[in-house]
């Protein structure tokens, strides 16, 4: 068993912070780049990421194209760094984020991106990092140091910073007034009591972990912070998609995480929980709209765009100490280390 407090735990509970200073010291960057993006007005955005990162830009996708109506695509890194493909970006904008800054394939690919003629924006937590050095617009998004080797308040901060791009982009003040209330309610959402899924989780190795929308992207955040973490094998899924075939993998008892924000997306996602727990599963659900599946308690933040972080925040609590139950260290994942270099 390892120490009741650990560099993850410590940096979950630093989120609050780190969002309200990222949205204040880190405001006017955010609004300068937001404008060019104004002024760009490009056809479609492209994000570059790993890892954590690229979860943040799938996240950020749905929040584009629900928020801007612009398209947004990822791109893999080895199409520059590997491949020395050259792509035609002449009316893009592309979005690198990477918390050290130093990946060679992320740095080349936003490098290639801004030579083909993209807009480019980095999101690093370094700052002069080499990410930094080839974008037209470096947002720092002053997380501070990270230790534990699973990312969290840099994961928060990350998908925050491209809220406010999208904000100042679009001139969205709901947007703005939701990012400047967030402080408080990611305080509350690290207090939200989610001990039941450790209940269904015991005796258990895999998992399935349900969203929709923004919140998909979170469902994969959740998955992947299950593997480096807890040791377990966790799979992300829309709703939607579990219900065609990984279903055939559902039996009794199989643990089923469902995040369900306060969106349009919702309904659906209360609809499958019902459907799996009607088969066996032990499903908990972060909704009122499942009775037949068990009710997680959650922070609603009053905008569908930034409910899902909320949700992120509670779920990162509860893993880290899960990881800690299992008697496992979370700071120190089997075989990972804080900065991967790929190319």
């Amino acid at each position: 068993m390892t120490s009741s407090t650990t560099h993850m735990l410590n940096e979950i509970r630093e989120i609050p912070d780190t969002v309200a200073r990222l949205l204040d010291q880190g405001g006017d960057a955010l609004a300068v780049a937001g404008r060019a993006l104004r002024e760009a007005d490009p056809r479609v955005i492209v994000t570059i990421a790993r890892g954590s990162s690229d979860h943040v830009a799938a996240y950020l996708k749905y929040a584009v194209e629900l928020a801007a109506g612009v398209p947004v695509a990822s791109i893999g890194p080895s199409i520059a760094s590997i491949y020395g493909a050259t792509l035609k970006l002449e009316h893009a904008a592309s979005l690198a984020i990477s918390q050290s800054g130093k990946s060679p394939d992320i740095v080349a690919m936003a490098m290639a991106a801004r030579g083909s003629g993209a807009l480019t924006i980095g999101l690093t937590n370094t700052t002069g990092s080499p990410l930094a050095g080839v974008s037209d617009h470096a947002i720092d998004i002053l997380a501070g140091p990270e230790r534990s080797v699973a990312a969290t308040k840099t994961f928060v901060a990350s998908a925050v910073a491209g809220l406010a791009l999208i904000a100042h982009w679009t001139g969205d003040d709901d947007l703005d007034a939701a990012l400047r209330a967030l402080p408080d309610q990611l305080g509350k959402a690290i207090g939200c009591d989610w001990s039941p899924l450790a209940a269904a989780l015991d005796g258990e190795d895999s998992l399935f972990v349900l969203g929709r929308g923004p919140g998909m992207a979170i469902a994969e955040e959740a998955a992947l912070k299950f593997k480096e973490t807890c040791g377990m094998h966790a799979e992300a899924y829309s709703a939607a998609e579990v219900m065609h075939g990984p279903l055939a993998l559902v039996r009794p008892a199989f643990p089923v995480l469902a995040l369900a924000a306060r969106d349009k997306s919702e309904p659906s996602i209360a609809e499958a929980a019902d459907a799996l727990a009607a088969r066996g599963a032990a499903v908990l659900v972060t909704s009122e709209r499942a009775p037949k599946a068990a009710r997680l308690p959650f922070a609603a933040t009053g905008h569908p765009l930034t409910d899902p972080l909320a949700l992120i925040v509670s779920f990162y609590a509860f893993v880290e100490a899960h990881a800690r139950a299992r008697g496992l260290d979370p700071d120190q994942p089997p075989n990972l280390r804080k900065v991967t270099e790929t190319l």
